[in-house]
């Protein structure tokens, strides 16, 4: 499949390509560019026409293009999901849901980025001058966006992106994970076949490594919007230069359970909550801390719940857990376990490696310290340790870089409110876990898990800026 700059299905400039490969069996599902640094600054050339094209674009032409485009992600979501699926290794059923999710954020998209309010400014107020003027202030496109995105949603995560942005009137040059082109190239062709201007999407694909440095450091560029890694978000932020920057990086989210929590409830939300789409979601339960009075009781009711997600091919109905990105992630994740109980840590369920599969895994007596609390691990197991009391629950989940998602189960307001005033992440839900996201809401982290929020609305904010008018009239 080949790439895409500005309306141009079409190869690398040196004409290399890759394999895109299945994780779960090692199939080769397609073949797409090896981009060029000559074709990222060719995409960037283009969409700074783009960005004059959309800019004075009217609203309601860039609303029925994106309505356009909503409809032809709906219609193709079977397509879509198809190749979600086989690209990363996730079970059918949860790549049927993130394909189904499309066009409604795209048609949230349209919605917010048609919504550009400004506001009045009460002039009047400073003293001794402003009664004879009037002031307001404005909302416009930044201009040009560059977004890099992960594998872990290849779908959701390149649309909460581009679509605001283009909704907004910006020009886009999406950079999609290397492991995950496909989808992306996908949705691409929605917006193409929308009546899209050709010049406002550019759809690059190849190595990060050598693209990504291209694109966000050109001082055309004046948004950057990445997810990934925290390693990664901290170069990017240090050679971006003076531009606009999301960063929704790593995260360890903590679910504490207290004595007064639904056990039963707090062991389903985990059991979900730990091992969607294998672990690997930035909000994926890894840490859970629980009251150690009710330690026992909890590991009861979430163990039988881990045993049974089915795990198995992808392309099966009945599958719930498939296969992680690579085996050599896999291995990671495995090694990590394995650390765990060699240091003490008792495994209580699942943890084995097949290839690229690990069984969803239930670690217990972890030392909060260990690699497998402190560091992200992006894979089908939760390690719990127990606590004391609530103040000790609160340091625990506070005690770690990052910062994105929290939850806390209990029967108690104050301890809601407790937990809600003193635990910081970006995302905290009262019983249930952190893995749970409407495509409206505030999306974001606090210390290492990033900066910036995403969410729709909150990211037409992101990509836009605000400038100040003031019209000056005569002295009365």
């Amino acid at each position: 499949m080949d790439m895409l700059i500005a309306g141009n299905w079409r190869g690398a400039a040196d004409r290399r390509t890759e394999e895109v490969r299945s994780p779960f069996d090692g199939r080769t599902i397609d073949t797409v560019p090896v981009a060029t640094v000559q074709d990222a600054e060719a995409a960037l050339d283009r969409a700074e026409i783009g960005s004059h094209v959309q800019r004075n674009t009217p609203a309601h032409v860039r609303v029925d293009i994106l309505l356009r485009a909503a409809a032809l992600a709906d219609e193709r979501a079977e397509d879509i999901a198809q190749t979600i699926s086989a690209e990363t290794g996730k079970p059918i059923t949860e790549a049927r849901g993130e394909a189904s999710r499309s066009g409604n954020i795209i048609r949230l998209a349209a919605y917010e980025g048609s919504q550009l309010y400004g506001s009045t400014l009460p002039l009047d107020a400073n003293a001794g001058t402003g009664l004879d003027k009037i002031g307001f202030t404005l909302r416009q496109p930044v201009g040009i966006v560059v977004t890099i995105t992960p594998f872990n949603y290849p779908a959701l995560l390149v649309l909460h992106k581009i679509a605001p942005a283009l909704a907004a009137g910006n020009a886009v040059v999406l950079k999609p994970a290397r492991a995950t082109p496909l989808t992306a190239l996908k949705l691409a062709q929605c917006f193409v076949d929308a009546g899209l201007p050709p010049e406002a999407l550019s759809v690059i694909t190849g190595p990060g490594s050598s693209l990504g440095d291209v694109l966000v450091t050109d001082p055309r560029v004046r948004k950057v919007s990445f997810t990934g890694s925290t390693g990664v978000g901290t170069r990017l932020s240090s050679i971006a230069g003076v531009k606009k920057l999301s960063l929704e990086l790593g995260a360890s989210c903590p679910v504490i359970i207290l004595p007064d929590a639904d056990l039963e409830l707090a062991a389903t939300a985990v059991a979900a909550g730990g091992y969607v789409n294998a672990g690997q979601v930035c909000i994926s339960v890894q840490r859970v801390i629980v009251d150690r009075r009710v330690e026992a009781d909890f590991l009861d009711a979430l163990v039988p719940k881990v045993e049974a997600i089915a795990v198995g091919n992808p392309k099966e109905e009945s599958t719930r857990l498939g296969s992680l990105i690579s085996e050599e992630e896999a291995s990671r994740v495995h090694s990590s376990i394995m650390e765990a109980r060699h240091s003490g840590a008792r495994v209580l369920t699942g943890g084995d490696r097949d290839g690229a599969v690990v069984t969803p895994a239930v670690v217990a007596g972890v030392d909060p310290r260990s690699p497998l609390c402190r560091n992200e691990l992006f894979g089908p197991a939760v390690a719990v340790s127990s606590v004391e009391d609530m103040e000790s629950a609160i340091a625990l989940a506070n005690d770690s870089e990052y910062g994105l998602g929290a939850g806390i189960f209990t029967s108690d307001v104050a301890n809601t409110v407790q937990a809600m005033r003193q635990i910081d992440a970006g995302n905290i839900h009262i019983n249930w876990s952190p893995l749970w996201r409407a495509d409206l809401m505030p999306y974001g982290g606090l210390k290492g898990s990033g900066i910036g929020k995403e969410g729709v609305r909150s990211a037409v904010q992101e990509m836009t800026e605000e400038k100040t008018v003031v019209l000056h009239g005569r002295p009365w």
